[in-house]
Parts: structure tokens; sequence; C-alpha cells
């Protein structure tokens, strides 16, 4: 190895450090890249097109709701959606605050006895929303209280408008609604992978300064057709015709197979003093087999030969049994 020395990285070296393996500076980068959040904590269930379906229906059904309201309650409403999202049931089997457990929930769905979705109020929410189809004015108290049996069923006959709304919204859908909303009772039963979309939306009295949330909770296979999303059904296959179709693709796909001679450790200066005519002792003797890698996988042994004037490796052993401690093993 040369004598050469050198104690400090001048930012020439570091700057060619990083070009060689690949890295750009972050100027560089913002101008080359093009990129945008990605939350894998959150199912993507829906494209970015088919959200924005499911939102301008949303702002549709809102638009319904409001006009449902104001017959029921003979005063103007307004109903604005704040968000759309999609989420993983986890979720909402295991909220996070006290808050969500006293939520008030409708259920519904195709068949109200295996409901799909359901409509959350939190309880202030549903307080203001009774007393206003009461014609009365919310106290302090009252926002702290449970609703009894008769306030629990002039919500029923609110939040049934909202469903009358969504559903009427679209002519694919045609949700029929549980007989009596719940409270601190989750009505869906849901698996965690399971995918939702939820409709945040505020409901606020013309004459009010502020909207009481509520929010829809809908399966995300629910609303494919108003998404535009098609549906292709599992049981249209057999296990052997996707077997084949899984094969077939994989008999195409490409796979980078590297050719592992042997390896080396030095230290970060060594690296930096190597130079023409420095020779480095690898971890292989002469005779031993190469390893071939495949997608960082070890599966053959081979020996290095000539080919038609170019490097070439013959295959002596594989594909290689791999430990038991490893990841599966391949045969």
């Amino acid at each position: 190895m040369s004598s050469r020395v050198a104690n400090n990285l001048s930012r020439e070296k570091l700057q060619q450090l990083l070009a060689a393996v690949g890295i750009e500076s972050q100027e560089d980068t913002k101008q080359n890249i093009e990129a945008f959040d990605y939350n894998w904590n959150q199912p993507h269930y829906f494209s970015r097109e088919q959200s924005k379906k499911l939102k301008d229906f949303a702002e549709k059904a809102a638009a319904a709701m409001a006009d449902k309201l104001a017959l029921l309650c003979q005063a103007d409403f307004d109903v604005t959606i704040t968000s759309t999202s999609q989420h993983f049931a986890d979720e909402f089997l295991n909220p996070s605050s006290d808050s969500e457990q006293s939520d008030y929930y409708l259920a519904f769905g195709a068949d109200k006895d295996n409901p799909c979705g359901l409509v959350g109020l939190p309880l202030e929410t549903a307080v203001v929303l009774v007393t206003q189809l009461l014609g009365q004015d919310k106290s302090e108290e009252d926002s702290e209280k449970k609703l009894s049996e008769l306030e629990e069923s002039l919500l029923l006959d609110i939040v049934s408008r909202f469903v009358e709304a969504i559903s009427e919204s679209c002519a694919n859908l045609g949700f029929r609604t549980a007989d009596k909303v719940v409270n601190e009772q989750f009505p869906l039963e849901l698996e965690g992978p399971e995918e939702l979309f939820k409709i945040d939306f505020d409901v606020n009295k013309a004459d009010s300064e502020s909207g009481s949330k509520a929010y829809f909770l809908i399966l995300c296979d629910e609303l494919a057709p108003v998404a535009g999303k098609t549906i292709q059904a599992a049981e249209a296959f057999s296990q052997a015709d996707i077997s084949e179709v899984i094969l077939e693709h994989l008999q195409q796909m490409h796979v980078s197979v590297m050719a592992q001679l042997g390896s080396v450790v030095l230290t970060f200066e060594q690296v930096l003093n190597l130079g023409v005519d420095d020779v480095l002792m690898l971890d292989k003797k002469v005779d031993e087999p190469v390893k071939l890698v495949v997608e960082e996988l070890e599966l053959f042994q081979a020996l290095p030969v000539k080919s038609a004037g170019q490097y070439a490796l013959l295959i002596t052993e594989g594909p290689i049994e791999r430990r038991a401690d490893s990841v599966g093993a391949v045969r």
C-alpha cells in the first residue's frame, strides 16, 4: 500500500467520496427530485384521483345534509366537510382518549344487521343538535351530561337524515340505519387491517358562531363504486389460476446476479490513501469458489473462468442450502 499519509479530510476529498457513492448535495437533490410525504401508517386503498372523487361526493352529501336539517329543525344550517382520510380499523378499535369513548354512534349499511359504516358524534355535538331540534339553548350543564332516552330518540331522527343524505348522493348506495344510537360501544365488528374512509364535517346553525363536529366512518370497499375503483371478486379465480399468473410474472422479472470474489476491511484513512499500483489482499484464496449473490441471497458457488474474451463463472454448486437461522430456505 502507498506510504502517503493524510491525517485530515479536506473538503475536496469529502466531495470526491460523496460523489463516488452517488450522494448529491442538498441543493442538487431539491432541484432533481420531486417528492411528497407518504404515510406508511395509513392505508392507500384509494388513489389521489379516487380520493378527490370521494371528496366531491362528500361535498354533495354535505349540501343534502344541510337541506334535510333545515326541514327537520325549521332553521337554516351549514354543513362543511373539514377533511377526508383513509385509516386502518386499529385506530378506532383502540381509541387513544376518553373523549372517543363517549361518542354517540349510529351504524348503517345495505343490511342494517351487518353495518358497514357509522356516524360518530362527540357528546357535545349530540347535545347541541338535540337542543336545537327542541328550539332550546344549550347550557354548560347540558354539555356534560348524557342524553336521556327521549333525547337519544331525537338524535336518531337527526342522524338518520345524515345517512339518508350520504346514501342519496350516489345511486350505488342504499344504506339503512340501525334502530337506535349507541354510546360508549363501537358498533362495527372490524379487524385491525380493514380499511376505512373517514369524512369529518362541521354542522353549524346559520345564526351560530361555531360549528359542531361529527364524522362518517365507512369501509373502503363500500365506497369503491363511488370512487370509480373496480374490484374483481377473488372467487372468480382458482388457486391454480392465481399461482400460474404469479409464476408467469415472476419468470419475466429481472434480478441482479453479483459475483462476490472476496472482501477486505480497511480503515477510513487507508481508503483515502489508496493509489495506483496498491495491492489489496482479499479474504479468499485463489482456488476458493466465488459466491454468486442473487438479490442479496447467496445461492450458488462458482469458479472464475474466461469465455469469448470476457470474465465468466462456471457454477460448481447450488442452489446452496441456507443456514437454519436464516430467513427461510432456498432449495
